[in-house]
């Protein structure tokens, strides 16, 4: 098993990754003093495979285990299903001795999490991701939350986990459709931070979708290490320096909002917006039309929508991308590339930005 330190001071905590390790759970949460009572959140897709491992695993480390069920989408992540979790932890009597579970992908990680800042002002969570999104990015960095009408993500608190346990093996069980659409966050590491990794996809596409143990290693292991460095470096976005891994996400979170979470999974939703990020540090003279190319090529080959689709109202996208939350004093602040490896958080005006999305 690999591990990835998150190094947080009093809430530093690991990334232990293995395969065919998810029913060492309960053993491994036995060590981090989390009190005898645990809820495991999931959905019923996953619990299909994998709630009776994890049930088991933690009962037979000493665990008194209940269920909360989540019904399957982006859509249940409001507010109206964290108010029925509430309802599930204290008609269990839980306290601040008890922990959470979040058995699942980014959904059930960010609703969770969530759960966990709040109630009685915060209790301890365990991320067991399930999806490629959740294992390279969303259960590590402590980002919990959930949607509003009006955009995603407007609603949420920074709360670290104590432990993210990543089976690579669950990955066997992921509809085609949600495998690739968690490959766009493992490009985007390396067009935010890592050439050299971004040359590494390029070269084992086939090994990537056919989910080669070796490879698939090697793709989080290195992702959770430069999201932990950033983390690390800007735990609660003071600097700036963690927006760089919203690459795409300006566009992609608008394009989600517009299309009412419905039409795209969120990885698909960022291939398309990393595309449009890049195209616009193209016009802004800020990026070689080569690599915009690189980026859209390999998202390409791995099977991913790489285009904004005409008939969604450059308007009303604009609007949305208003609404997110790295706007400051009514600019638009953009991640855009200026090479493959690195990126700069870029203030425009919304005319500015409205200007370019016309052109994509």
């Amino acid at each position: 098993m690999a591990t990835v330190a998150v190094g947080l001071g009093d809430r530093s905590y690991e990334i232990r990754i293995g395969s065919g390790t998810l029913g060492a759970l309960g053993e491994a949460c036995r060590g981090l003093d989390l009190g005898a009572k645990a809820a495991v959140v999931t959905n019923p897709t996953v619990a299909a495979h994998y709630l009776d491992t994890t049930v088991r695993s933690l009962e037979k480390a000493g665990f008194s285990v209940s269920v909360f069920e989540v019904p399957d989408g982006e859509r249940h992540k409001r507010l109206s299903r964290i108010a029925r979790l509430y309802d599930h932890l204290v008609s269990e009597r839980f306290d601040r001795r008890c922990f959470l579970v979040a058995l699942g992908g980014g959904v059930i990680g960010d609703m969770a999490g969530y759960a966990a800042a709040t109630y009685l002002r915060g209790i301890p969570f365990v991320q067991v991701p399930t999806t490629v999104v959740a294992q390279v990015d969303s259960s590590v960095g402590g980002k919990t939350g959930v949607n509003h009408p009006s955009g995603k993500n407007l609603i949420g608190a920074f709360h670290q986990p104590a432990l993210v346990h990543v089976d690579l093996k669950v990955l066997s069980t992921l509809p085609r459709r949600e495998l690739l659409a968690g490959i766009a966050e493992v490009v985007k590491y390396g067009v935010i931070a890592d050439a050299a990794f971004f040359t590494y996809l390029e070269r084992h596409v086939d090994e990537v979708l056919a989910l080669d143990p070796t490879a698939m290693a090697r793709v989080v292991k290195r992702c959770c290490e430069i999201k932990a460095q950033v983390v690390a470096e800007d735990e609660r976005e003071v600097s700036g320096r963690r927006a760089i891994l919203n690459y795409g996400h300006t566009v992609g979170h608008a394009l989600e909002a517009v299309t009412r979470y419905r039409r795209y999974r969120h990885g698909e939703a960022v291939a398309v917006g990393m595309v449009a990020a890049a195209r616009m540090a193209v016009a802004l003279g800020r990026l070689k039309d080569d690599a915009a190319r690189a980026v859209e090529g390999l998202l390409s080959r791995f099977g991913l929508p790489t285009a904004l689709p005409p008939r969604v109202d450059r308007g009303e996208l604009l609007s949305a991308m208003g609404l997110d939350k790295k706007v400051a004093k009514g600019r638009i602040r953009m991640v855009l590339p200026d090479r493959i490896g690195h990126v700069d958080l870029v203030s425009l005006a919304p005319g500015e930005v409205a200007g370019l999305l016309a052109a994509l």
